[in-house]
């Protein structure tokens, strides 16, 4: 924790930097990914501090929207589309996820319910591949999938579609090379970007 603090301390000493943030944000981008601390969005990315609007999920998933019930990635998104005006959105999945692999594998999450409850949101079951193979790339992607899938239910991306101003994207990381493969609606498959 030091090392995080340190940085902290001397991060503000910079205000110049910063000082533009103040009038407000305009991001280009919805950036939905995983919770897991190897997945750094900026770091993929490259982009600077106000040109990612970012959700991260355990598992990078996109729950069900239920206007009745709206839950905080719910709200996020139709922020990100109809307040902030997002012209992409990119749903990145990764290798090694842990939430996809509980799912492929079956493992039993009575301990963590809440996970356990969570992972039921999963939108769609993960294509099964060798439950061996660490990095579940088969099954992450096909999860990429579902949940694009299942954010074109959202009625304020439906309408963005429509006309146009909005655009999806599945990304697949692999967090033990740096790669990133994009989805590739005409051939169905994840080709490096």
């Amino acid at each position: 924790m030091q090392p995080l603090i340190d940085n902290a301390r001397t991060f503000g000493q910079r205000p110049e930097e910063f000082a533009g943030h103040a009038d407000g944000q305009s991001p280009e981008v919805l950036f939905i990914t995983c919770s897991d601390s190897r997945v750094v969005p900026a770091l993929i990315t490259g982009a600077r501090p106000g040109q990612l609007f970012e959700l991260r999920t355990a598992g990078n998933i996109v729950p069900p929207y239920a206007s009745e019930r709206p839950s905080g990635e719910t709200a996020t998104v139709e922020y990100a589309v109809e307040v902030l005006g997002v012209g992409d959105i990119v749903v990145c999945g990764h290798s090694h996820c842990g939430a996809v692999g509980a799912l492929v594998r079956g493992d039993d999450l009575t301990a963590v319910p809440a996970v356990r409850d969570w992972l039921a949101h999963a939108a769609d079951e993960p294509e099964p591949c060798d439950p061996a193979d660490p990095t579940v790339a088969g099954a992450v992607q096909h999860h990429v999938l579902a949940q694009l899938l299942r954010l074109r239910s959202y009625p304020c991306v439906e309408k963005r579609l429509a006309d146009g101003r909005l655009r999806l994207h599945g990304w697949y990381y692999e967090v033990h090379t740096g790669l990133v493969r994009a989805h590739r609606a005409d051939a169905d498959t994840f080709e490096t970007l």
